[in-house]
C-alpha cells in the first residue's frame, strides 16, 4: 500500500536527511567483499541494471559500490547527436519536464512554478540573460548510467554549490513538493558557449553522498556553506558531450538556456546522454 503524498513528504522531513546521506556514502565507499559484494548483487537485480553497455561489464570487479554505481559506459555507447548547434542531454534518465520559460521560471510537475533564481541562488545579468530560453529536466533512475555531460561545448565559468535538504528526488517527490529543485542542496555549473551562457543544476537527493566534478573533486553531501568557485583559465573549456561530473546514487540534472533555443525532445519519456533536446536557431 502506499502512501498519501502528505505523509510521504511529512516523514521524509523528520529524517536525518543529511546523517543518512553520508552513512550512506561511507557503506557505498566501502571496499569490503562481504559489503560491497550483496550492495552490487542487490542493486543489478532490484533495478534490473544492464552492464551490457558499460566499460567494465564484469560487476566482481569494482571495488566499491560507489565505483559500480558510477561506471563508465564503453566508448560508442552514447553517439552525439547532429552538430555543434545541437543541445544534447547531458544524462540518461527521463525527461521529466522541458519546454520554454515562462520569464524566470521553469514550470515543473502539475504545473509548479520553479523561480530560476530560487534554483540559481542568485539574482543579476546572468539570471537575466535566460528570461524566455529553455529548460529540459532529467530524472536518473538508481538503474540509470550516472555520469553528466556537457550538453553544449563551453567554457566552465563558474560552480555554485548551495546547501539545502536532501528530499528524494523522483516524479512522486517533484509532484508533491513545490520548489523542491530549489531547496535540495545542488550544484549550479555555468559554461559560456558560442550561444551565450548555459546553467547545468545538478540535484543532490536523500542517499546521494556527492556530487563529483572533474574540477574540484567530490562536493559531499551535508556542507553548510554556499561554495563558489569561478573560474577565468581557459583550460576548463570541453568538448559538446565531454563528461563533466558523476552523481553517487539517483538525482537529477536541469539545464538552461538563454533564448534561441528551439527544443525538440518531448517531456515525459525517456532521453539518453547524447540524444538530441534541441537546436540553437541563432546566436546571440
Amino acid at each position: 500500500m502506499q502512501l498519501p503524498d502528505s505523509l510521504y513528504i511529512a516523514l521524509q522531513r523528520l529524517l536525518p536527511q543529511h546523517l543518512l546521506s553520508r552513512l550512506a556514502g561511507q557503506v557505498a565507499d566501502c571496499r569490503w567483499p562481504w559489503v560491497r559484494n550483496p550492495l552490487i548483487r542487490a542493486a543489478i537485480h532490484r533495478y534490473g541494471i544492464d552492464l551490457g553497455e558499460a566499460a567494465e561489464p564484469d560487476w566482481r570487479r569494482y571495488s566499491s559500490f560507489n565505483e559500480f554505481f558510477t561506471r563508465g559506459l564503453r566508448d560508442g555507447a552514447r553517439p552525439l547527436a547532429g552538430d555543434e548547434s545541437t543541445l544534447v542531454s547531458p544524462a540518461d534518465g527521463m525527461l521529466s519536464a522541458a519546454g520554454v520559460l515562462r520569464g524566470d521560471c521553469a514550470v515543473q510537475a502539475k504545473g509548479h512554478a520553479l523561480p530560476l533564481p530560487a534554483l540559481l541562488g542568485e539574482t543579476g545579468a546572468r539570471v537575466t540573460a535566460l528570461r524566455d530560453g529553455c529548460f529540459a529536466t532529467i530524472y536518473l533512475s538508481p538503474r540509470d548510467y550516472h555520469r553528466v555531460h556537457l550538453p553544449l561545448a563551453g567554457r566552465l565559468v563558474a560552480a555554485n554549490y548551495l546547501p539545502g535538504r536532501l528530499f528524494s528526488v523522483n516524479p512522486r517527490t517533484d509532484a508533491a513538493l513545490p520548489g523542491l529543485y530549489a531547496g535540495n542542496e545542488r550544484l549550479v555549473c555555468w559554461f559560456a558557449t558560442d550561444w551565450g551562457e548555459i546553467a547545468v543544476v545538478m540535484v543532490g537527493a536523500l542517499l546521494v553522498a556527492g556530487i563529483e566534478t572533474r574540477w574540484q573533486g567530490c562536493y559531499r553531501s551535508g556542507l553548510q556553506h554556499r561554495r563558489p568557485f569561478h573560474v577565468e583559465d581557459p583550460a576548463y573549456t570541453f568538448a559538446r558531450g565531454a563528461e563533466l561530473g558523476r552523481f553517487r546514487f539517483g538525482s537529477t540534472v536541469i539545464v538552461l538556456t538563454p533564448p534561441g533555443m528551439a527544443l525538440t525532445a518531448v517531456a515525459g519519456g525517456q532521453i539518453r546522454t547524447g540524444q538530441a533536446l534541441g537546436t540553437a536557431c541563432e546566436q546571440p
